[in-house]
């Protein structure tokens, strides 16, 4: 009798739908595929998910798009994790700063390869890798060379015209949008116009561009560009405050956990409250006390234990 042959339980693995731009996967002289790395979010501190690409030459930001009870059809196989996870170039210089900062609360000149290091995120100094990370130092940083060595020096003046710099291409940039109102007519939960305005003042850009640009800096840093750029400080909340306040349910930075699957807490997609009908408004009001809910019909029920 032949004997029954055991079935091998299919282990599916982790699949993600991800959008990102040709250069990712273009064909490079580099060996190596792409890599998402856990590295140090500049803005929380915390850990991130980022993607390392053409032999570590091209930094990307991953970022998710997540919406409730939404899955994907991958080949034949549901994949029940519906997240959208999308990568885009990013300036391997916000990754550095925090660690120039740190190092220049010492003030001194120190290579940079062993300014940018840590224990919890050993993955950082493959930043250095990058094809704009060792040009772009001058811009943060002051530079000394000693024959043939180079050391470089935390300066808050250089960093702050480099951000301001940063801003005003944003300005730029969304001046060409015209789809994109930065007035008082951005209705905040939704970023949607909600009324006629005339042209946008040049604070309402900068103050946009400003709040785009501190969602890669520490609080302390946003507050320090705010106040380079001479705009003041908001005392009360307004539809023209910086959009690092109003975060979007597709501008979820996606948390580095172990496996590489979770996300930031869902503090940032929380729904607001909806509007009760009318009829459901005079629901509430009847007296409950007494009435048996929906669901005690539908329940089993319990059979008596046999004596």
């Amino acid at each position: 009798m032949a004997a029954k042959k055991k079935r091998t339980p299919k282990v599916q693995s982790d699949s993600w739908v991800v959008i990102a731009p040709d250069s990712v996967t273009a064909a490079h002289k580099h060996d190596t595929d792409p890599a998402f790395v856990r590295l140090r979010n500049p803005c929380t501190a915390a850990a991130s998910l980022y993607l390392l690409a053409s032999g570590d030459l091209e930094l990307y930001e991953v970022k998710a798009f997540q919406e409730e009870f939404h899955s994907w059809f991958i080949g034949q196989v549901v994949q029940r994790d519906g997240r959208l996870l999308y990568v885009t170039p990013m300036d391997p210089l916000y990754l550095l700063l925090p660690y120039l900062m740190k190092s220049g609360k010492e003030g001194k000149f120190q290579p940079v390869d062993q300014v940018v290091m840590d224990e919890e995120f050993p993955a950082c100094s493959r930043l250095l890798t990058c094809s704009r990370s060792l040009a772009s130092l001058r811009h943060i940083a002051e530079e000394k060379e000693v024959g043939d060595l180079k050391f470089h020096r935390y300066s808050q003046e250089k960093t702050m015209d480099w951000l301001q710099k940063k801003v005003e291409r944003t300005v730029i940039a969304l001046k060409k949008k015209k789809t994109i109102s930065v007035g008082e007519g951005v209705k905040s939960s939704t970023y949607v116009r909600v009324k006629s305005e005339p042209d946008s003042r040049e604070e309402d850009y900068l103050r946009y561009a400003h709040g785009l640009v501190s969602e890669y800096l520490s609080e302390d840093l946003s507050r320090a560009l705010l106040q380079h750029l001479k705009l003041p400080e908001l005392t009360s909340p307004k539809d023209t405050e910086p959009p690092s306040k109003k975060r979007k349910l597709s501008d979820l930075p996606v948390e580095a956990g172990e496996d590489y699957t979770k996300f930031n807490s869902d503090d940032f997609a929380r729904k607001p409250p909806k509007k009760m009908t009318a009829a459901q408004k005079s629901l509430a009001k009847v007296d409950k006390s007494g009435m048996k809910t929906m669901s005690s019909f539908f329940s089993p029920k319990v059979k008596a234990e046999k004596k």
